[in-house]
């Protein structure tokens, strides 16, 4: 569902589009179908209360798509993709992500950043739902996605690969803005209510905190996630 998403969908997979329903009002619904249309993709025009209910309440902006979705890796796959890396691998960890809004914006800001893999745990966890898909905007078929058994075993697996692990904990110490974010990194965040667990964060090799001098001591973990995630493309730039 929504403008965004089944762009990215022709952007980068239109194979995998089954069929399109549109309403047929608006500019950028109009120059979407067009490019559906150069695609080979029928759209289907229908009315806000057929997409309403397609739509099962997730906020569709006038147009839902089925399609055969990428499927996640495994923690084999990933090592793969570490493998195959042109540069300094940047890995994204969401620890027990529980809103499928927040996994959404994660992976839209992993996307923009050009992270290699996002990794989060099969359970206790938000998959990608179509609220999900559409808050990641198309990155959801751009970005890999690891769904792993065990988060522990995999971030010490994440070390064995030579992958320096950064946790983002409130309660560091360290300044994120004092960490050296050069070389292959991977980029841990805790759940939305949490934080990092006990395990996760044993495992970190580097615990920081993002300074916040205003009254409010926290932050939406996709807004903490893309702060972290850019700050480590800006560092890597300057060098």
């Amino acid at each position: 569902m929504g403008v965004n998403a089944v762009a990215g969908l022709v952007d980068f997979a239109p194979e995998r589009i089954v069929r399109v329903w549109m309403k047929e009002e608006g500019a950028r619904l109009q120059a979407l179908a067009a490019r559906l249309d150069e695609s080979g993709v029928t759209v289907e025009w229908v009315g806000d209360r057929a997409l309403d209910r397609m739509s099962g309440g997730v906020r569709h902006q006038g147009v839902v798509a089925e399609f055969r979705p990428r499927e996640p890796i495994d923690d084999r796959g990933l090592v793969g993709l570490l493998d195959g890396s042109a540069g300094p691998p940047l890995v994204l960890v969401l620890d027990g992500v529980q809103d499928p809004h927040n996994l959404g914006a994660c992976l839209r800001s992993a996307g923009a950043a050009g992270v290699t893999a996002v990794v989060v745990p099969r359970h206790r966890a938000a998959g990608l739902t179509p609220a999900a898909r559409r808050a990641a905007a198309g990155a959801a078929e751009r970005v890999p996605l690891a769904v792993v058994t065990n988060l522990a075993r995999s971030l010490a697996a994440l070390g064995d690969h030579g992958i320096w692990r950064l946790g983002l904990d409130g309660q560091a110490e360290k300044s994120l803005y004092q960490a050296h974010l050069d070389g292959p990194l991977a980029l841990i965040m805790g759940s939305e209510d949490r934080g990092l667990r006990r395990l996760t964060g044993e495992r970190c090799d580097e615990l920081v905190r993002i300074p916040m001098p205003g009254p409010l001591e926290s932050l939406n973990v996709s807004v903490a996630a893309g702060i972290g995630l850019f700050e480590i493309i800006r560092t890597r730039l300057d060098q």
